[in-house]
């Protein structure tokens, strides 16, 4: 029978499942064993350049066997302890160590109170500070002089010292004993190893007690009846300012700042035109990795106490101003000089004010000509420099005065100044000697009658010049008697002959005779700790009309004389902390001198002598 094709793949699927063999009953089954894994292949420990396999670490070379005898080897891993303390800062790491102790009074070594490690901010909460870069310093200065000396003394109008003084001049033998303390304080904030401050709070007070023995009257006092010594003490106030660096401008820390408040001021190298602690305002910085620097602002001029030349803060301040601009830079018109250029405006409005000193004598207006007030102005244009040119140190000066006198102390009326003044010091040194020549020239007034001053005189000078304060004439102050009353022909610390009442609280002068000088010095360092020094100086008036206007006289001779001087200074263990100096000066008069101060027994000669103990902490 033939089945539909419909029905064919079924019939397929019965035929093959029909010719199968029978199902065997399933047995009863046994454990299951699994396979143990085949061992893995063998890992390639060679590094692949530019990878690291995890957790394997490549053979380490052969141990490296030191044989040089007598090397130094490095410690065992014993020598490291494991139980370290951590330190607060890098500042007190050399003490955690052991290596040092504090002591508050060793300025040599690690010392909190001089700016040596910061402050930390937990021990003195009342101070509004944070952080960990404020640093304290403090210190501290004993300067102790004794000064014999002689110059030419008056007699007193009234009274003598002595009977039978007759003579307009005196005994001219006196001495000084001064003893001045200066304390300071800072607040820092910022690590000014390799940059300045961010931010500075300074404090300095000076305190001197001093003690005067002349042997004429009216000398130390204005009433004759008081006697010719003098014990008197004052404490100033000579810093007190406070320093903001608000910006960097370069990698090399060059900066921008600003100071406010009493604080000290040069306007040169060498310190010829203005060179105190006042108060004033000073924007400064620095360009070109120090190279360029820049100055400029303004101060307004403190009253001086009459006897210690230390600021009277508590005195209305003086209505005498000085504007400044200045800018210094490295390596101009000759590599290592430095060059500076200088515009400065003195200001002063005293015409007014009648000042008399704690002595007594009247220092505004001084007792010269007219005796009437003044008001000036004044302006300074000056280059400065100092550096080297091959093996010759140089330091030199140059200043223009231009500007008005509103009342001339000769006429009464209003004067134009135009005065000159340059200063040029060269030295050449020689394995431990140093050998100087010094020259200066300020110009005279020629005519004190007609409506020109060209009579140099600067703002309030204190030169490190020619022997600095060894000197006989930058030291000692000479009256200038029979032509005004409390004038002198210098200043005391002042190479100018300028006319004044005082340098610290007097007016500049543009009446004067002028200065010439021509100097040679020497300094020998034998030791470390042992220098002598020792300078001649010749001294002329530049003009010696105006003396002979106010003395009366027909002719002046210009020599002023030889000044002579000698100084030995001893630093133990070659620091600054202790110094000794002592010097001698002698003026060997010339015929000009001799022509302003002649006396029954004038000696021709005269001495200084300066003891000097300097201590700083």
């Amino acid at each position: 029978m033939t089945l539909p094709i419909a029905f064919g793949p079924m019939a397929i699927a019965l035929a093959a499942q029909a010719e199968l063999p029978p199902a065997t009953p399933p047995a009863e089954q046994g454990p299951v064993v699994v396979a143990e894994p085949a061992e893995p292949p063998a890992v390639d420990n060679e590094i692949i350049e530019g990878r690291r396999r995890p957790d394997y670490t490549g053979p380490l070379p052969e141990e490296v066997t030191q044989t040089n005898v007598g090397a130094v080897r490095a410690p065992p891993p014993e020598a490291f302890p494991v139980d370290q303390v951590p330190v607060p800062d890098r500042w007190r790491l050399i003490e955690s160590l052991g290596v040092v102790k504090e002591r508050w009074w060793d300025p040599y070594n690690q010392n909190t109170y001089k700016g040596d490690r910061p402050i930390n901010p937990d021990k003195v909460p009342w101070l509004p500070i944070t952080g960990d870069d404020w640093f304290f310093i403090v210190n501290a200065v004993s300067d102790t002089v004794f000064e014999p000396r002689t110059f030419p003394i008056p007699v007193g109008v009234q009274t003598t010292e002595r009977p039978d003084s007759i003579d307009v001049f005196g005994k001219d033998a006196s001495y000084v004993l001064s003893q001045t303390f200066i304390v300071g304080a800072a607040l820092l904030k910022g690590s000014t190893a390799y940059k300045p401050p961010d931010v500075e709070y300074r404090v300095t007070l000076a305190g001197n007690i001093n003690y005067v023995d002349v042997p004429e009257r009216r000398v130390l006092f204005v009433e004759p009846s008081k006697p010719s010594h003098r014990f008197d003490h004052f404490v100033g106030v000579q810093e007190a300012f406070f320093d903001y660096h608000f910006r960097n401008v370069s990698d090399r820390y060059d900066f921008d700042s600003v100071r406010i408040g009493i604080q000290p001021f040069q306007a040169d190298f060498r310190g010829f035109l203005f060179n105190d602690n006042q108060l004033g305002i000073r924007f400064f910085g620095t360009r070109d990795n120090n190279r360029f620097q820049y100055n400029f602002g303004g101060f307004w001029r403190l009253e001086k106490d009459t006897n210690s030349g230390l600021n009277a803060v508590l005195q209305t301040p003086r209505d005498d101003y000085v504007f400044y601009v200045n800018a210094y830079r490295q390596d101009f018109l000759i590599p290592a000089l430095t060059s500076q250029l200088t515009f400065v405006w003195n200001a002063n409005r005293e015409a007014q004010d009648v000042q008399i000193d704690d002595n007594g004598f009247p220092v505004r207006p001084a007792l010269l000509g007219s005796l009437r007030g003044r008001d000036y102005d004044v302006f300074y244009l000056g280059y400065n420099a100092d550096g080297r040119i091959g093996r010759i140190n140089l330091t030199g000066s140059a200043y223009y005065a231009f500007g008005e006198d509103r009342n001339s102390f000769f006429t009464d009326e209003r004067a134009d100044i135009s005065a000159y003044f340059a200063a040029l010091e060269a030295s050449y040194d020689r394995d431990w000697m140093r050998f100087r020549l010094s020259a200066a020239y300020a110009s005279g007034d020629s005519d004190p009658y007609d409506d020109v001053e060209t009579g140099y005189d600067a703002i309030f000078e204190n030169p490190v010049f020619a022997g600095a304060d060894t000197s006989y004439w930058i030291r000692q102050t000479i009256p200038f008697a029979g032509g005004g009353r409390a004038i002198s022909v210098n200043g005391r610390n002042g190479i100018l002959n300028s006319l004044r009442s005082s340098k610290e609280q007097g007016q500049s002068n543009f009446n004067n005779p002028g200065l010439m000088l021509v100097g040679a010095g020497a300094d020998f360092d034998i030791t470390p700790e042992f220098r002598l020094s020792a300078n001649a100086n010749h001294l002329w008036f530049e003009n010696t009309a105006t003396l002979q206007a106010l003395r009366n006289e027909g002719s002046i001779p210009k020599a002023i004389g030889w000044d002579l001087s000698a100084a030995a200074i001893w630093r133990p263990k070659a620091t600054r902390n202790i110094v000794f100096r002592l010097s001698g000066a002698a003026l060997v008069s010339g015929s000009g001198f001799e022509d302003l101060f002649t006396a029954l027994d004038n000696p021709g000669t005269y001495y200084s002598v300066l003891a000097n103990v300097v201590l700083t902490y």
